[in-house]
Parts: C-alpha cells; structure tokens; sequence
C-alpha cells in the first residue's frame, strides 16, 4: 500500500453515530484509558487562558472554545493517526469521544433530541472541514496557515491577526511530530503552553 497524504491521516469525525452507544463501545476498548486521558489533554490545551487573551485573541464564546477545540484535536489526533498500530484506532476512538461529549454537551444546552443529529453533523462537517484545512495549510508555504486560522478561527480575511496563533500551531504541530506512541498513549502528550510563544 502505498504511502498516505497528510490529510488521510486524520481521526475523522462520525456525528451520525449514537453518542450513547459510542461511550459504551469505548469503555470496553483496550485503549479506554489512554483514549479519556488523551481527551483530557485536548480539552484543556483548548482552554489555555492565554489563548483568549490579547496576542491570541480567540473569542471566549461557544464558537471560539469550539474552534480551539477542533484546532488542538486536529495537532494531536493527526499526528496520532501517523503512528504505528494502535495509533490510528486510538486516534479515531478519541475522535469518537470527542464527538460523544458534545453531543452530551447540546443535550445539557437544552438542544431538542430531534434538533441534536443536525447540529452534530455541522460540527462534524466543520471538524473535518477545518482538519484538512489546516493540514494543507501546515503543508503549504508562505501565509498559508496564518490565512486559514484567519478564516476559520477569527472569521476575518486578515491573516495578521493569526500571526502568534500560526507560531503556536508550528511549535506544537513539529512537538507532535516528534513524539513518539508513548507521548500520546501515556502521556503527557507535548501541547505548547500559548503562554510562552511571543
């Protein structure tokens, strides 16, 4: 078989899947823990203070802790499904989880159980959407990344105003790279601290 594209190896998101029976399937995975604990991680990467303060200025609204959330599962969940077996299965059961979560998120909103599959497959689409997106981005050359942050993360055609979220992205993207198996299934896996990226 022949090598993959970096935008193939990618955990995509499935939002027409049962939430219920997903989070029952993975609690009987082998990689249950590793998958929580690498979720975890995700979530709180996303939810870093500094990325929400000036020099990142991601809007702290729905929208915004979603878009950080897509962009922070797309570096590791991209750079898992990379690895050897059982990177890609555990790449896309954490992708599954993800998706559970906020499917049980909307639900707690007060979302209407007939309203949920439709604004979970948006999410979805967005998800996948925006993960090819950035991983053509990274794969590009020039502004490529400031622009789809930009566009995807602060809804302006101003790349500028990505500017330090691209130097966070690169830094975390090439510590991703770098990780081997372990990083993701043990821990810690090497999100940067935004904090510390001028």
């Amino acid at each position: 078989m022949g090598k993959r594209r970096t935008g193939e190896l990618q955990a995509r998101a499935k939002p027409e899947a049962d939430a219920g029976m997903i989070l029952k399937f993975l609690r009987k995975s082998p990689h249950a823990a590793a998958v929580e604990r690498l979720h975890g991680e995700i979530v709180a990467a996303a939810r870093q203070p500094a990325l929400f303060q000036e020099g990142y200025g991601v809007a702290d609204t729905l929208d915004g802790r979603f878009d950080l959330l897509v962009l922070h599962a797309f570096l590791a969940l991209s750079a898992l499904a990379a690895r050897p077996a059982p990177g890609p299965r555990i790449a896309q059961e954490t992708a599954d989880r993800l998706f559970a979560g906020l499917d049980a998120a909307l639900r707690e909103m007060g979302v209407g159980d007939l309203a949920v599959p439709k604004r979970m497959k948006k999410l979805g689409d967005d998800y996948n959407g925006r993960s090819a997106a950035y991983a053509a981005a990274l794969a590009g050359q020039g502004g490529a990344l400031e622009a789809a942050l930009a566009r995807n993360i602060h809804g302006t055609a101003d790349a500028s105003v990505a500017a330090r979220l691209a130097r966070y992205v690169r830094a975390t993207a090439a510590a991703m790279a770098a990780a081997d198996l372990a990083a993701f299934t043990q821990g810690p896996a090497p999100f940067q601290d935004a904090a510390a990226i001028a």
